[in-house]
């Protein structure tokens, strides 16, 4: 829906001031760009409520009220959502059981993710260099197999993360945070609408010193996008962002050193003097939108994403090329069926590797006793090629007043390519793959408050290009190459069907959303690491089950006018993976994430702008290998949030504590395979107590 508000703020203002105060006509800018906001808002929690299955809307307004770090505190609170920080800007990102068991970090996979509807996920996955939150107005995230209209396939769903526009932003923004550990984030960044041009531009940058040993780390990046409505019927954006960053790295720990010493290096990863720089990531793309009429709209996009890498994390250091190119064209159509409501939608996307993309080369950088290799050799060259297109169609058909069919059908052709060419040339792996998803469901509304839905869907999730090598068994026997992968191999499509049941509305205890699901996975793509430091190797498991609850609750508690209100929100996900009758493993959980996972906070607000909230995070044990032989410990964290709003919303300012009782725990797990109940480096240490202020100021 086209927004009615004026499209030109700015110019408004300039009439105004002309008859008001200048304190007045600044008051009015801050109205018009808030009611921007929220008819954005609004009209996304109304797009999200549409579909027949669970969603998380996360506002940027709400998070930016405290530290804002990574994107694990963007997606805090978030029912069916896993998001812990490794201690950098690398997450691990599960949704659903998706990619379970992936260390945190570069190229997470499991979850379709977007930048203002166009793709970053790619065939070799999803990078996280390109992640800064403040760049941010919302996030929507589709969980599972609701992400279908975003043509998202993968187990865990979609998120689309929404960038600032002219429209949302300041004229003029800064913002400052620092805290322990050497933590300092800065932040300048400007919007405007001007006439049917609108811009945002944003440069931040960070740095911090780590809670381990051996893991500090900076960022520096700018976002930017240009909006033109050339007459009421077209209109084009182009957005770019560019950020680098650099990350010494600490690597996992023990249980036992969890509990003594979590602040130490893995010594392995501290001789290695382990990093990963990332030298420059960018992405630019094109969106544009043509109203055909009041009833239908095509959408054609256009990105294209260079995101070198460069890994220092062994005793050879890895160089990798990667250069993506996207197409999407998306098509919306609003019709009358039998006098009912009818919403079509049907969509393409197209992403594959250029071909000078996934050229990977092997350079020794480190001596080892038992090695005799010079420093400087190239030891491998190998290379991988992939693509992914998706074309998608689906309809939402009202068969009687408040109850809504949603069908759709995705049609899926895949394409992983892997070689190894030096030393010697040690095979070549091709796959191409067509597959199919289907997707029905319903949802009724029996009245404004209350809500059921239920759907029946099958999603697709083909391996890395990167996996086919890095899986390999077979390795060189002598030479440079010694004991690295040689020969690619084969991996199946990870495909599961998937049976969701929810409902959401408002009551008495407030608002809430739960969801059931209950997933039958094949050939599931699960990692292990079988020698703690080094790659994971990528297997197609045997059958396992992912199935789960997702509850969220947002309750107003007390409220008075003159005094303030008192509120609560919840978010709780009950994750129960398994296998199906594994031959070595029978019915073991899979590790890597807990199965219970609650978080809440309770918040006071006054009328003036002061809030004050004490927030906690639970999480059950989890298991560190296959065999299940060995768990971490259960945890529960404290913290609390103070802060002020000026009334007008051009300033604010906070003190974010977080692990008050400096609680001493495994944040993320990156799972081996039979570890026979020892006690393996196999955890990465949560963050003890930090505090942490922020200041911004906006100038509307």
């Amino acid at each position: 829906m086209r927004s009615a508000l004026p499209r030109s703020p700015l110019a408004l203002l300039f009439v105004c001031a002309t008859t008001v105060q200048a304190d007045d006509a600044v008051e009015l800018g801050q109205v018009l760009i808030q009611e921007q906001e929220q008819s954005e808002l609004a009209s996304a929690k109304e797009r999200l409520q549409r579909v027949p299955g669970g969603t998380n809307l996360v506002d940027m307004q709400q998070v930016e009220q405290g530290r804002v770090a990574s994107n694990q505190d963007v997606l805090a609170y978030q029912p069916g959502v896993f998001a812990q920080s490794a201690g950098n800007d690398g997450i691990k990102l599960s949704i659903r059981g998706s990619g379970i068991n992936r260390a945190p970090g570069s190229h997470g996979s499991g979850v379709y993710t977007l930048f203002d509807g166009l793709p970053l996920t790619g065939p070799g996955g999803t990078p996280y260099e390109l992640f800064e939150p403040l760049w941010l107005s919302r996030a929507e995230v589709l969980r599972g197999a609701n992400g279908f209209d975003k043509g998202a396939l993968a187990l865990g769903g979609a998120i689309d993360y929404i960038t600032h526009t002219g429209y949302d932003a300041a004229p003029l923004q800064v913002r400052y945070e620092a805290g322990s550990r050497g933590y300092m984030k800065r932040q300048i960044s400007s919007g405007q609408v001007l006439g049917d041009l609108d811009y945002y531009v944003a440069a931040t940058d960070s740095a911090y010193d780590g809670y381990q040993d051996h893991s500090s780390g900076s960022s520096k990046g700018i976002a930017a996008n240009v909006g033109y409505r050339f007459n009421p019927n077209l209109e084009t954006r182009f957005y770019l962002r560019y950020r680098e960053t650099e990350n010494d790295l600490a690597g996992r720990l023990t249980k036992a050193q969890i509990k003594h010493d979590p602040r130490a290096a893995n010594p392995t990863y501290l001789s290695r003097d382990a990093s990963r720089p990332q030298p420059g990531s960018t992405w630019l793309a094109n969106k544009t939108t043509f109203f055909l009429d009041d009833d239908s709209r095509l959408e054609a996009g256009l990105v294209y994403h260079d995101y070198p890498m460069d890994l220092r994390e062994g005793l050879n250091r890895l160089k990798v090329a990667y250069t993506d190119v996207s197409g999407t064209l998306n098509y919306f159509r609003r019709d009358t069926l039998f006098d009912r409501e009818s919403n079509t939608s049907i969509g393409w996307r197209s992403t594959k590797h250029l071909p000078n993309s996934g050229a990977s080369e092997y350079v020794r950088v480190q001596q080892s006793q038992n090695v005799g290799i010079p420093i400087g050799t190239k030891t491998r060259d190998f290379s991988y090629q992939g693509s992914d297109n998706v074309l998608h169609a689906s309809n939402e058909l009202e068969l009687m007043p408040d109850l809504w069919l949603t069908t759709g059908l995705a049609l899926i052709y895949t394409r992983r390519e892997s070689d190894v060419s030096y030393p010697a040339d040690g095979g070549k792996v091709s796959q191409h793959d067509w597959d199919y998803a289907p997707r029905i469901g319903l949802r009724y509304a029996f009245n404004p408050q209350l809500e059921v839905y239920g759907n029946l869907s099958r999603s697709v999730e083909p391996p890395h290009p990167w996996a086919l090598i890095w899986s390999a068994s077979e390795r060189f026997a002598s030479g440079p190459a010694a004991k690295l992968q040689k020969t690619p191999v084969e991996l199946q499509n990870q495909t599961a069907t998937t049976l969701e049941l929810g409902a959401r509305g408002d009551s008495a205890v407030g608002r809430w959303d739960l969801a059931w699901y209950y997933a039958a996975v094949r050939h599931e793509l699960l990692a292990v690491e079988t020698v703690p430091g080094n790659p994971a190797t990528e297997i197609n498991a045997s059958p396992t089950i992912h199935q789960g609850i997702e509850a969220g609750l947002n309750s107003l508690l007390w409220e008075r006018a003159a005094v303030g209100k008192v509120s609560l929100r919840q978010a709780y996900t009950f994750s129960d993976f398994h296998y199906r009758d594994d031959d070595v493993f029978g019915d073991n959980r899979l590790p890597g994430i807990p199965m219970h996972y609650y978080q809440a906070e309770v918040r006071f607000d006054h009328p003036t702008g002061f809030y004050a909230g004490l927030n906690t995070q639970m999480a059950s044990k989890v298991q560190v290998d296959y065999a299940n032989s060995y768990p971490t410990d259960a945890y529960a964290l404290l913290g609390a949030t103070f802060g002020f709003n000026a009334p007008k919303n051009d300033w604010q300012t906070w003190l974010d504590l977080r692990n008050l009782t400096n609680k001493r725990y495994a944040a993320t797990v990156t799972p081996g395979y039979n570890d026979q109940g020892k006690d393996i480096a196999r955890s990465t240490p949560g963050e003890g107590f930090g505090a942490y202020v922020g200041v911004s100021y906006s100038l509307r």
